[in-house]
């Protein structure tokens, strides 16, 4: 529940105020600190949440430890329109917590814009059957490399986050400059089940579209991905902030998931982004935008955000993203670099929805895609080495000198819900 637990790493988003939790402890302090014409209303709110942990059987004392709770919610059996109410009381019950004053928006209006603005619902169902179609999801869940199960996050979940009142003016920006196209990444599974569910779905297709541009018996040539994120030490690290042997300040898969949880990021186990679609004026157009070799669009009224072009080298893309993801006056507020598991969940989309692959060598008009969220520190022989993706008849998972400009290879961003 995004309500409940509200930070992620690679985020960039501002943190809220007071713990929710302190709601369900035994001092008074949060009804107290609410305005005295709210307090009915908090405890309406709160009863509200303790009948629900009483119907399904959750005990009262784990709402006061958001790790706990956690566990306990996704370990029963909730029917999703109960999970739906119980979502928006949380909502309801945090903004009051935090802000003092009741939510005055409804969960209805944030289900109405999510369908006029996102069509999401659409783009959730479809990527859920996908992710089945392809064998990642077993059982409306992931196995992470740490051995845990990790449910695929839920569609009142997303909605609930997208529509969080905090963040409201930066996903509406991000939305006016083309962010609406919904990617399920389930990042907290290991790098070599998902190149295998990826080639299984890539041969899939082949058998049932045979002009498919997939040219050899092998559909994906990676540069020795395989065991990078469980090797002891991982030889792939995530967020770096300068692509040096030391001081990458990267992390581990195995952190991440471990500081996740740490810090109740909703979506365990998994990364919600949304990137432009390939035509950023229109939401509902298929596919991914692609990375313009030259001068490309410029999208958004408020705050009009360039394309940024191929050309560069990864350092200069790495400086660049995180001296403008901080500043909200930035048209690149937000934004994060791709990671290997992002860009073959989005080659799969786009060829589901185009019947084209992402990044296509072969297409003049598309570029190479450097993969600036993750970074291979002194990987030999070539030292260190940047993620790189393409399609050149099959899926390539390359890495690249981390100094090297080359005119046919940019950078996709993303945001982070």
């Amino acid at each position: 529940m995004k309500s409940l637990f509200h930070s992620s790493p690679d985020s960039h988003r501002p943190e809220i105020g007071k713990s929710l939790s302190e709601a369900f402890s035994n001092s008074f302090s949060a009804r107290d600190a609410i305005p005295e014409q709210h307090r009915a209303h908090f405890d309406e709110l709160k009863n509200g949440i303790l009948s629900f942990c009483r119907e399904f059987d959750i005990p009262v004392e784990t709402l006061r430890n958001k790790e706990t709770f956690g566990r306990e919610l996704t370990s029963k059996q909730i029917p999703a329109d109960r999970m739906e109410e119980a979502v928006l009381l949380f909502q309801q019950l945090e903004h009051l917590v935090t802000h003092g004053e009741p939510l005055k928006e409804t969960r209805s209006e944030y289900l109405k814009d999510a369908e006029r603005l996102y069509h999401l619902r659409e783009q959730y169902d479809a990527q859920v059957a996908l992710l089945e179609e392809a064998g990642i999801l077993k059982e409306g869940a992931i196995m992470g490399i740490d051995g845990n199960i990790y449910p695929v996050p839920t569609y009142e979940q997303i909605v609930e986050s997208l529509f969080f009142p905090e963040l409201r003016d930066f996903y509406e920006t991000k939305y006016e400059q083309g962010f609406a196209k919904l990617l399920l990444v389930p990042f907290g599974m290991s790098l070599d089940s998902l190149i295998d569910a990826f080639a299984k779905f890539l041969m899939d297709y082949k058998g049932r579209h045979p002009d498919f541009d997939l040219g050899t018996l092998i559909p994906i040539f990676e540069d020795q991905y395989r065991g990078a994120d469980t090797s002891h030490p991982a030889r792939i690290v995530y967020h770096p902030q300068i692509f040096f042997d030391k001081g990458h300040r990267g992390e581990t898969k195995a952190q991440i998931l471990e500081d996740d949880r740490m810090n109740q990021y909703p979506f365990l186990g998994w990364k919600v982004r949304l990137f432009q679609s390939f035509d950023p004026s229109n939401p509902r157009a298929e596919g991914f935008a692609p990375i313009p070799k030259e001068a490309g669009r410029t999208c958004g009224k408020k705050i009009p955000r360039p394309d940024r072009e191929a050309g560069r080298n990864p350092h200069s893309y790495l400086s660049t993203l995180l001296q403008t993801q901080g500043d909200p006056e930035s048209p690149y507020y937000g934004e994060v670099g791709m990671t290997p598991e992002d860009w073959m969940l989005a080659c799969m989309v786009h060829v589901q929805e185009t019947g084209e692959p992402l990044d296509n060598r072969s297409n003049e008009a598309d570029s190479l895609c450097y993969l600036i969220g993750a970074f291979f520190p002194r990987e030999f022989p070539s030292g260190n080495s940047v993620p790189e993706a393409h399609w050149n008849g099959q899926a390539k998972l390359f890495k690249r000198g981390d100094t090297i400009n080359h005119s046919e290879i940019g950078i996709r961003t993303s945001i982070t819900i």
